[in-house]
């Protein structure tokens, strides 16, 4: 894996800055970018975080949002929407990454939201799930998009962690092979993807934290009405 993370100082990291699981699987991570350009440099912070997130220990998965139609503009039955939701149902934490573009989040990317609902039945794909924002930006450094995506993780009733990323004038931090150079902006990914493992895991291994007396309570009628209607 050190060839493969050549900026990072591996003497800094000890054995607990690694996943340790309670479970039988590594930490799921799903990333998302927002971006279907060629060269996009919203996916290439997101491989560069998956590599990173790879080192420490989580298994991961990237969605390529090329081909998935607009919101409400297919059935939800669609091969990429189906997929899309397979993935966030499968994660236990998630990276989200946009480019800025007029001040906001790419729509390539809020239609990846927008298909994923609060519930499925009874299951609620991200309540719950950790989630770390960043964002590129062709200029000078923004933080609009991360905002912007911490308020749409909260809604979606994730655990948003306190660090994050804004890659300013993105053209110029990556080489000709496409990878990250050296720099504070590449020390804060590895921060960040530091942070949402560890929160992932804490979060994992105490499910009780994630849990709502709201919810609790419904799911407790719910029962108490299936035990009566079948007692009739």
């Amino acid at each position: 894996m050190s060839e493969l993370l050549p900026n990072l100082d591996l003497s800094l990291f000890n054995e607990t800055t690694h996943a340790t699981p309670a479970h039988d699987h590594q930490p799921r991570i799903l990333l998302l970018y927002g971006s279907t350009r060629e060269r996009s440099f919203s996916r290439l912070l997101v491989e560069e975080a998956a590599r990173l997130l790879t080192h420490f220990g989580a298994e991961v998965r990237i969605f390529n949002p090329s081909g998935l139609p607009m919101p409400d503009d297919a059935p939800v039955e669609h091969p990429k929407v189906q997929e899309l939701r397979d993935l966030v149902l499968w994660s236990e934490g998630q990276v989200w990454c946009s480019p800025e573009r007029h001040g906001a989040m790419s729509a390539v990317f809020k239609a990846q939201i927008d298909w994923v609902p609060l519930a499925l039945g009874a299951i609620r794909p991200t309540q719950g799930k950790t989630l770390a924002v960043m964002q590129v930006c062709g200029g000078s450094q923004s933080f609009n998009v991360v905002n912007q995506l911490r308020v749409l993780g909260r809604w979606m009733r994730m655990f948003t962690i306190p660090n994050q990323s804004s890659v300013p004038k993105a053209f110029m931090e990556f080489d000709h092979t496409d990878r990250m150079k050296p720099s504070p902006y590449y020390d804060r990914v590895v921060d960040v993807m530091e942070e949402l493992v560890k929160f992932t895991l804490l979060l994992r291994d105490h499910p009780e934290l994630a849990d709502r007396y709201s919810e609790r309570k419904e799911s407790a009628q719910q029962l108490t009405e299936r035990v009566n209607q079948r007692s009739i």
